[in-house]
């Protein structure tokens, strides 16, 4: 009997329960504080992260204590001589500033002054300032939100009643940031030595792909859409973890691979403060990686993300009536189609084949352009295998796709989204484990059956996540779709929900038995909530871990 799962990630809500078939119902307390009905039978799962702790982790804080500060005295003051030079010795200002949302920040003070009350500005350095009178000694906050993204200078003054003021600044970049495509363009090849010394890269070790600054990729680049491909590993199962350079490796999974396989995994990675993405071989088997760009995140204005779908757009089982023969392309126009508009700069699609009579892979490329040498997923003959793909539009919005190898295969393309003008903002957090259904009893997704998530629920300016979605212990072939949840949190709570429609699309697939990761631009739509479908004739454990996540104003 098919059931349903869910996790609850909202503002203020902290525990998760998985239950059997049946209504699932939140433990604890809602996001508005009201007690939610305990749930018959429930098995607690590992506490999920809040929102707010998960969204903290991504909003960066810049200081400048008040020995930095810089006094000054007005004319008047310095006329008046020695005595009025020394009468206020102690002023000065401590600055910090705090990220809070991809637009807004918080300037928090801390004054000291042997005279009272006191004079504040913040000037925010992008034309506008605050003005706070009769402001006291010790902490004070004051909020501010941009109107556009970028690196800005907040300048905070003090003045005391005899002319003497106390200046300290510094300069902060916004959280969100935007998207502006690029390539596709390989950056690593561990075979021949692109971008890092040649050679496998052997079990329990990792190599670095350097990011910012390499070719025409700007310093200061935030996080990078990488096309990850394991090559061939010998000698046992794992996976790769791709993470800023600099910082702590994180517990989550990138790309998973098995002795023999060649498979790849599209990942929004940060990038380090020095300019690197490390990728680690967690596992048994010797390696050779590859990466390929798609596009960078940056703290300025460039191209938002919207999400659509997601939507079919193409399936040359239905269109052309027959597999794409080897070594052809076909184009397709995206901008005017699937919830994409006219001017759009780039597409998240979830592209699959199937269908395949011999190895090779797909590339997909803009439509005025050669196929350059890169490839967004590997097959083998007879395999379905799909891949999330960020690719640039050309100057009529249309794309390509390569079948590289020597037999037919079939095509499937869905939209899940763009980027362009008016979306939203990026905001890349530190990884965290979401969920791991192998971690509760009985807690797998029944065929036909599917987890919900509460990750944006009562948090409507998270308008999107980046999600890496991998299924386990699968028992027939089959495949998993994303989507948003028509109901709300509510309705679950009360019994009163609908049977969701899964939409035509998927978002991965696989046969009996394997292990398959992919890379969701996951939708929360109007009720926040998003649901994982098992598609399949049997159970399946679902792992999903969190990148990042995009918000409105």
């Amino acid at each position: 009997m098919p059931s349903h799962r869910h996790i609850i990630v909202a503002a203020a809500v902290v525990t998760s329960l998985v239950v059997g078939p049946g209504l699932a119902v939140a433990a604890g307390t809602s996001a508005a504080g009201a007690p939610a009905r305990p749930a018959a039978g429930a098995v607690p799962a590992k506490p999920a992260k809040s929102l707010d702790d998960i969204a903290s982790s991504a909003f960066g804080t810049v200081r400048s204590p008040a020995e930095a500060s810089v006094r000054q005295q007005s004319k008047a003051a310095k006329a008046q001589g020695a005595a009025a030079a020394t009468a206020n010795d102690s002023l000065a200002v401590g600055v910090g500033v705090y990220g809070t949302s991809a637009y807004s920040v918080q300037a928090v003070t801390w004054i000291n002054s042997d005279i009272a009350p006191l004079d504040l500005v913040v000037d925010w350095g992008d034309g506008t300032s605050d003005r706070f009178n009769g402001v006291g000694t010790g902490e004070g906050a004051w909020d501010h939100t941009y109107a556009r993204l970028g690196q800005y200078t907040v300048t905070v003054t003090v003045s005391d009643g005899n002319g003497e003021t106390t200046t300290n600044s510094l300069t902060v970049a916004t959280a969100g940031t935007e998207f502006t495509p690029y390539g596709p363009t390989r950056l690593l090849d561990t075979r021949d030595g692109t971008g890092a010394p040649a050679g496998r890269v052997q079990p329990w070790a990792e190599t670095r792909v350097k990011i910012a600054g390499n070719g025409g990729i700007p310093e200061g680049v935030t996080a990078v859409a990488l096309n990850l491909t394991v090559v061939d590993p010998t000698g046992g199962a794992g996976h790769i973890i791709a993470y800023p350079g600099g910082e702590p490796r994180p517990e989550t999974s990138n790309v998973n691979y098995t002795p023999g396989q060649t498979v790849p995994n599209l990942a929004i990675v940060p990038v380090g403060a020095d300019g690197y993405v490390n990728l680690y071989n967690r596992g048994a088997a010797a390696v050779d990686l590859l990466a390929d760009v798609a596009g960078y995140f940056t703290s300025s204005e460039a191209a938002g993300y919207t999400a659509v779908g997601p939507t079919r757009l193409v399936d040359t089982r239905e269109v052309l009536r027959h597999p794409v023969s080897g070594w052809t392309s076909i184009g397709t126009g995206v901008a005017g189609l699937a919830g994409v508009p006219a001017g759009a700069r780039a597409v998240a699609l979830n592209v699959t084949v199937t269908n395949t009579q011999s190895d090779g892979h797909l590339t997909v490329y803009p439509g005025n352009a050669p196929a350059p040498s890169v490839s967004n997923l590997n097959f083998r003959g007879g395999q379905t295998v799909a891949n999330a793909v960020i690719v640039p539009l050309d100057a009529s919005g249309r794309i390509q796709l390569l079948n590289g190898s020597s037999g037919w295969a079939d095509m499937i393309v869905d939209v899940v989204g763009y980027y362009g003008d008016g979306g939203s903002a990026y905001v890349p957090s530190t990884p965290v484990r979401l969920a791991d259904t192998r971690d509760v009893e009985g807690g797998s997704i029944s065929s036909q059956g599917y987890l919900y998530m509460g990750l944006g629920v009562e948090a409507p300016e998270f308008t999107g996540f980046v999600l890496n979605s991998t299924v386990t212990n699968t028992q027939t072939d089959g495949h998993l779709t994303v989507f948003p949840d028509p109901n709300s949190i509510d309705r679950y709570r009360d019994g009163t929900y609908a049977w969701p429609t899964k939409p035509n699309a998927s978002t991965l697939n696989w046969k009996a038995g394997e292990t398959v990761p992919n890379l969701v631009q996951a939708d929360p739509g109007a009720n926040g909530i998003i649901d994982f479908w098992n598609a399949s004739g049997g159970n399946a454990d679902l792992v999903v871990d969190l990148f990042g996540f995009y918000m409105n104003r």
